[in-house]
């Protein structure tokens, strides 16, 4: 059934799936159909080219504090039926085992709909105009003397929701996401060196039409990401030490991700998650009075930002979507929360509960986890320091279960001479923990860019979620740095 004639079918089961759950403590229903399209081009070649569709309905029933949880791709009325009986067979199931149960914050009874804006649908845009965008582009990148491997991709996502429990929240959505990338890889003597645009892993995602992947201007860029990728060819090992770095925003995007924005997910810090994901080290005697970073350092969850991956009307639990404070001046003030955590820390959530899909429930995840920007140009950044590094887009990454002790490599580097950018470095890494680090904090650029981040994983069984970071680029002072084995 094609996303758009869902409506209808969606309007009627919920009703059905609503009288089913009177009665209840508490019930909601999601009806969820999704739509993907994915082209990949690899050295010439058309390796990907295919769209997805699915549709189900997931029923959630709270029972004395108890969760019970059924999804289905079954959209027939005994489909739903169904559904709503085994949720509400698990949640009495569960109330049965014992222990405490869950409160879910106060929420008022939401009503409207919501739909991404955008110029241009990207499903609507001809095929062979998109295969031809990454054609051109794959073959400025095979024109290289050393490249040994290209890859350019795009990727769309529509989603069309509809969400309502027995509180009276009725609403519905519509989401279009936008995103894409290419890399190409270099061997000489041995050595392989990548160089991604706009990002690695995939590229940049926002929910907009088509016309931002026009924005990003793939063919104009791709002779710089050669030349650079050659450079790094012929560039020296990052030194080792502790230099002052300038960090862009396009490696920025994945330091938020990693350090601030998971260990700020409340389930995480309550322990809920400790068994798959981790922790966190941002425990709960904190909030309000820890360090986090320096005074520059404000990290919002919005997700109201135009364009974000992680912006919607309103989340998964129907809770609408907002911008609150999780870092403020340095100090730890807030995290992601949803119904059922909030109430612990005694508030309310602040709309993070999202799901994967119909087959998965709403748990914490990032909305739009933001840097909020300085007022420095990139250049007066880089002009502070007098002998550091530029690092410029992520190539791997690690940090520990607590979100404490991390180390990042990015694709590319220069050594900051005097205020100048001056030679390329191959394979520089930088390390660090967490409060540490960010306190080293000491300039932001006016340069905010918004990343989509398109393969987080968190939850059991697994979801993957795209989520959402604005970031400026940002100077920190006396970082250890060095580099990777070629």
């Amino acid at each position: 059934m094609e996303i758009q004639a869902l409506k209808p079918v969606f309007e009627q089961l919920a009703g059905v799936a609503l009288d089913l759950l009177k009665g209840e403590d508490y019930g909601e229903v999601r009806l969820v159909g999704v739509e993907s399209e994915e082209i990949e081009v690899s050295n010439g070649t058309v390796e990907t080219l295919g769209r997805v569709q699915h549709a189900g309905v997931a029923v959630r029933v709270l029972y004395r504090g108890f969760w019970g949880f059924a999804g289905t791709d079954d959209l027939s009325l005994e489909g739903v039926h169904r559904a709503v009986q085994r949720a509400r067979e698990l949640a009495r199931a569960s109330a049965s085992a014992g222990g405490k149960g869950v409160v879910l914050s106060e929420l008022e009874p939401q009503r409207g709909e919501y739909r991404t804006p955008f110029e241009k649908d990207p499903f609507a845009v001809p095929l062979d105009q998109k295969i031809a965008l990454l054609l051109a582009v794959d073959e400025i990148l095979r024109k290289g003397k050393y490249t040994v491997n290209t890859s350019a991709s795009l990727e769309y996502h529509r989603v069309y929701q509809v969400f309502a429990s027995t509180e009276g929240t009725w609403v519905a959505q519509e989401i279009v996401e936008t995103g894409g990338g290419y890399s190409v890889y270099v061997v000489k003597d041995g050595l392989l060196q990548v160089r991604s645009y706009p990002a690695s892993h995939g590229g940049n995602l926002r929910r907009t039409g088509f016309e931002f992947i026009e924005s990003q201007d793939f063919v104009k860029h791709a002779p710089r990401i050669l030349e650079e990728a050659e450079q790094l060819l012929f560039a020296p090992p990052a030194p080792e030490g502790e230099l002052d770095l300038v960090i862009h925003n396009s490696q920025m995007v994945l330091q938020i991700h990693e350090s601030v924005g998971h260990a700020l997910e409340l389930d995480r810090v309550l322990g809920w998650e400790r068994g798959y994901a981790g922790e966190s080290f941002a425990t709960l005697e904190k909030l309000g009075s820890f360090r986090y970073g320096s005074p520059l350092m404000h990290i919002t969850s919005d997700s109201t930002v135009p364009g974000g991956v992680g912006t919607y009307g309103w989340d998964d639990e129907g809770v609408p979507a907002q911008r609150t404070d999780l870092v403020r001046e340095g100090i730890l003030v807030g995290y992601l929360m949803s119904r059922d955590t909030a109430p612990i820390i005694g508030r309310t959530s602040n709309g993070a509960a999202r799901a994967a899909d119909w087959s998965r429930p709403p748990i914490v995840r990032m909305t739009n986890v933001n840097l909020e920007p300085g007022t420095e140009p990139l250049e007066s950044l880089i002009e502070g320091v007098k002998d550091g590094l530029f690092l410029m887009t992520n190539r791997s990454w690690s940090i520990d279960q607590r979100r404490l002790n991390f180390q990042f490599e990015t694709e590319i580097g220069w050594r900051i001479r005097n205020g100048k950018l001056a030679e390329v470095v191959r394979n520089p890494v930088y390390t660090g923990i967490t409060p540490e680090f960010w306190a080293k904090l000491d300039g932001l650029g006016n340069d905010w860019v918004l990343w989509g981040l398109g393969n987080c994983g968190k939850g059991e069984p697994p979801q993957t979620m795209r989520t959402g970071h604005g970031t400026p680029s940002a100077r920190f002072r006396r970082v250890r740095v060095g580099h990777s084995h070629d």
